[in-house]
């Protein structure tokens, strides 16, 4: 058995953190500058970690869903 309310406070908070984790990715590649500039490796990882940023809110978010509907 889990403490739903606790389980529920975390999730949320862990779904903050990436969601600030995205959109700040998210404002670097909108970046003109910072795309032109940047070494295309570079460029490229942030995209990466935007992906798997963005797959782990969603699981998360879903995770949460799931724990309020029980």
């Amino acid at each position: 058995m889990i403490d739903k309310e606790a389980e529920i406070k975390r999730l949320e908070k862990e779904t903050g953190r990436l969601q600030s984790d995205v959109d700040r990715i998210e404002k670097k590649l909108a970046n003109a500058s910072f795309v032109d500039k940047a070494p295309e490796a570079v460029v490229e990882k942030e995209r990466e970690k935007l992906g798997e940023a963005k797959g782990a809110l969603e699981t998360l978010r879903a995770q949460l869903e799931k724990i309020r509907n029980l």
